[in-house]
């Protein structure tokens, strides 16, 4: 048995000097960096079509888009990779960002757990979301919760449109899905 070591949260600095240097990616949850896995061809399929499909809306209103390589800062010690994030407001952070009005997942046999407690509960929290959007990467699925007052309101969709309340438009879920 080896010996003991002592093992601390990081600091957002001391994870972000962690990143500069590993050959992996690392979500950093309560402190503590989790490696990323790498992901399936089906999961990029529906991100690059998402980003094809919300590219226009983004640019039409001035927002950026920012998918799968751009950290969000969710709090003091939780920092994720999301798949995909539209920043409509300055958030000038070179690094991560912290003021997202739409977030959006794509989930698979190895995240879908954590993007449905996890991240639901973390994102749910930032003040300027105004929705979170999970795209299922195995069948043509999609569930939202969205901004409504001081609450959230939940959605599902296998086909049809979602609203895109920050981009003054509709995700259809075809093109989400084109080529799958």
């Amino acid at each position: 048995m080896g010996a003991a070591k002592q093992v601390r949260p990081l600091t957002l600095e001391e994870y972000l000097a962690l990143e500069r240097e590993a050959p992996v990616k690392h979500e950093l949850v309560e402190g503590f960096p989790h490696a990323m896995a790498g992901a399936s061809d089906r999961h990029n399929r529906v991100v690059v079509n998402l980003v094809l499909a919300l590219g226009p809306l983004a640019r039409k209103r001035g927002c950026r888009l920012y998918a799968s390589d751009m950290r969000l800062k969710v709090d003091a010690a939780t920092v994720y990779y999301p798949d995909l994030m539209v920043v409509c407001e300055e958030d000038p952070g070179e690094y991560y960002k912290e003021k997202p009005c739409l977030v959006i997942e794509v989930l698979s046999d190895s995240t879908e757990a954590t993007d449905r407690r996890e991240k639901l509960r973390k994102y749910l929290g930032l003040p300027t979301l105004q929705a979170y959007l999970l795209l299922d990467s195995r069948t043509p699925r999609a569930f939202g919760y969205y901004r409504e007052g001081e609450g959230w309101v939940y959605r599902e969709a296998e086909a049809g449109t979602l609203p895109l309340p920050c981009l003054g438009g509709h995700l259809d879920l075809a093109e989400a899905y084109h080529g799958l």
